[in-house]
């Protein structure tokens, strides 16, 4: 049997074919009762709206385009929960494209979202060269969401204030009598303003000397070799500031196979407070990002571009907190 076509809901509806055009479309200048007839009949009909002719008639294919650069890390869920819950209020689909494996196999990593016509992207995580972007931008709208990167003209960045958030976590190990306190650093212009920020923080407090700065991949084998090397010093740290928590969760392997307690013997902060951190055996110290609020202000950003709003881009950055759990203690 044929689909059922839109004439099919108008004849079982008793309404014309322009008219259930309107309500399909979501239009306010329909009667209820004729909106509700033909709500009606679409359902008993099983009639779907043709999305390939609805995108060529509207020039639109309601669909945005989201670029992930780590689908390993937990922290992009949040994000992606709060970008998608806006998204999809607002009739909108979203595309999900793996930057890594795009770039592997040798293509741009906004190509094969740009070949499905995309009216937006939202770029998640750090890309290797944002500034290229900048084409991509002059077509259609394109946001930033958890970079820190510089972006180009017209492209908008929302993200977490990381420089607050490694205060927050400075000040925390310093209020609890720790003086020699190591940071795990990570990478990129986030990686470089959480190192930025605990060293400032720790020059304030008079500590420039006990500054311990050990670079890393931002991954748990990364975090758990760098710890191995921080805790065989003969001055070993009592606290370890890892750049995000997973991370953190090599951190707490490496003090446990070295049979150093946590907190007791070490205190160990990470950065994101991803479902990790809030597992009940792990409970760590963590800065909460509001990852999902970066999700909804991203997707707030793209849905003003839409709507004309241009210039240059703006940055957004959301407050941190930080969230104390069993992962800290005083200085033993």
């Amino acid at each position: 049997m044929r689909p059922p076509t839109i004439r099919d809901v108008a004849e079982r509806a008793g309404v014309s074919k322009s008219l259930v055009s309107l309500v399909l479309r979501g239009s306010d200048q329909v009667r209820p009762e004729k909106r509700e007839a033909v709500l009606r009949a679409a359902q008993e009909l099983g009639y779907r709206p043709n999305a390939a002719a609805r995108s060529l008639s509207e020039q639109r294919t309601r669909t945005v385009g989201v670029l992930l650069n780590d689908l390993r890390n937990p922290w992009f869920v949040d994000l992606l929960d709060g970008l998608n819950s806006l998204l999809h209020a607002n009739g909108l689909h979203m595309l999900l494209a793996d930057a890594r494996l795009n770039r592997r196999t040798g293509q741009d990593p906004a190509d094969p979202l740009l070949d499905l016509r995309v009216d937006g992207l939202v770029v998640v995580g750090t890309l290797p060269d944002p500034a290229a972007l900048g084409a991509v931008a002059e077509r259609i709208p394109v946001v930033l969401a958890g970079s820190r990167e510089p972006a180009p003209p017209g492209v908008d960045i929302v993200a977490g204030d990381d420089e607050r958030g490694a205060r927050l976590v400075a000040e925390h190990l310093i209020g609890l009598g720790h003086r020699r306190i190591a940071h795990i650093a990570g990478y990129g212009a986030v990686g470089e303003l959480r190192r930025g920020s605990f060293e400032a923080t720790m020059r304030r407090h008079g500590l420039a000397d006990q500054v311990v700065v050990e670079p890393s991949d931002m991954t748990e084998e990364g975090g758990y070799r760098t710890t191995v090397r921080l805790l065989s010093r003969p001055e070993r740290p009592t606290a370890v500031f890892a750049v995000n928590d997973i991370a953190a969760i090599g951190v707490l392997s490496a003090a446990e196979e070295l049979g150093l307690r946590v907190p007791r013997d070490l205190s160990v902060v990470g950065y994101d407070n991803t479902s990790i951190a809030r597992l009940r055996h792990v409970w760590l110290t963590t800065v909460d990002n509001t990852s999902h609020e970066v999700g909804r202000r991203a997707a707030r950003c793209l849905l003003e571009r839409f709507e004309g709003a241009c210039g240059e881009g703006r940055v957004q950055l959301a407050a941190p907190t930080l969230e104390i759990r069993g992962s800290t203690a005083p200085a033993p």
